[in-house]
């Protein structure tokens, strides 16, 4: 397990920062003119954190869906607009988590790892981050603004759940399982981004979003539950993140139970509802996230840092197969599975039957 040792604990001056107390030979290490410009800039940039822009893959599916519904709307705009929103997405992702990194650097003193990120390190300078984190945001807003007003709501959307999520006197962070449900309602709020960026005339399915929300929060459980375990001391986890202060290992796994079970119903009702060959991809997604389990029960486990789960090359091939079962169904026409379930085929027409 990965060991935990606590900040010095001899006397030093400090300062308040970001509800917490930090180290004051930390911020003298932090004047911009302490390191060579190639190390600054290396870490102004390491906390926008672009190994985590994957996760905007997310509005993929948005950018499917929006197809199928409107078939019309398909073509080199809706590229160049999908490339658009990518990049808006990506920026605002990037404020938050500018902001994130500026407001952990006090309780990140206390992980193995996460100690050694550049704003606990004294590579910051936090003045520089502070104004790193509203250019980011205004400038991905503006992108937004550029699309249409729904794509901007949301744009503006996941930037609010950065400050609910980080930010005092709400940070959902700290509180036990709202700040996995706040966290994954990020899911969501990227799959309409992802449709708003082809159509603005309507909005996505809801049970199809509370669905994404579901498998995002399973998702984001199954991460606190690799960290409580690595962390392996619960006096230590509550000191890295409040929430840990009430959570364990058994009221982590039934909460990532429930999450599972609630993405499944959502999902079903969608494919019911909507797009019934879908029924045939269920195999495939109860074995990824038993899969997902298997990781995240194993020691050390990788899905402490999602953004490092690409190189889980067996996990990674699973996920291609997902997604190309999900795309290429929702294409497919099948009429002998409505006959032998007794569903009625939904009104809408696909852009494609195959």
């Amino acid at each position: 397990m990965a060991s935990i040792s606590p900040p010095p604990a001899e006397p030093v001056n400090s300062i308040r920062h970001g509800g917490g107390v930090r180290d004051a030979r930390h911020v003298e290490r932090a004047r911009p003119w302490s390191r060579t410009a190639g190390a600054t800039l290396r870490a102004y940039v390491a906390i926008l954190r672009p190994d985590h822009w994957f996760k905007n893959v997310f509005m993929l599916i948005g950018v499917v869906l929006a197809c199928f519904y409107r078939p019309g709307a398909f073509g080199a705009t809706t590229l160049a607009h999908a490339a658009i929103g990518l990049a808006a997405t990506c920026l605002v992702a990037s404020s938050n988590y500018v902001l994130n990194e500026i407001l952990d650097a006090p309780t990140d003193l206390h992980h193995a790892e996460k100690r050694h990120r550049p704003i606990p390190s004294g590579l910051i300078w936090l003045p520089a981050a502070y104004v790193e984190w509203v250019a980011l945001g205004a400038v991905g807003i503006f992108l937004a603004t550029r699309l249409n007003r729904p794509f901007a709501v949301s744009a503006l959307a996941l930037l609010v759940m950065g400050f609910v999520y980080n930010v005092r006197p709400i940070r959902a962070k700290d509180v036990a399982f709202v700040d996995v449900l706040t966290e994954s309602v990020n899911n969501p709020i990227r799959l309409t981004l992802g449709w708003f960026a082809v159509t603005a005339s309507d909005v996505p399915p809801v049970c199809l979003l509370g669905a994404y929300w579901m498998i995002g929060a399973f998702f984001m459980a199954s991460k606190r539950f690799a960290e409580y375990r690595a962390i392996g001391n619960p006096t230590a986890a509550a000191a890295y993140r409040k929430s840990f202060a009430f959570y364990d290992e058994e009221s982590l796994l039934c909460s990532m139970f429930f999450y599972a079970t609630t993405f499944a119903l959502l999902l079903g009702i969608f494919i019911i509802r909507y797009h019934f060959e879908l029924v045939l991809l269920f195999p495939l997604i109860a074995g990824f996230l038993c899969y997902y389990l298997r990781i995240a029960l194993q020691k050390d486990s990788p899905c402490q840092s999602p953004e490092r789960l690409h190189r889980e090359k067996l996990l990674m091939l699973y996920l291609t197969v997902c997604v190309v079962a999900f795309i290429a169904l929702m294409f497919v026409h099948i009429q002998w599975l409505y006959s032998v379930f007794n569903v009625e085929a939904a009104p809408v027409s696909p852009l494609w039957r195959f």
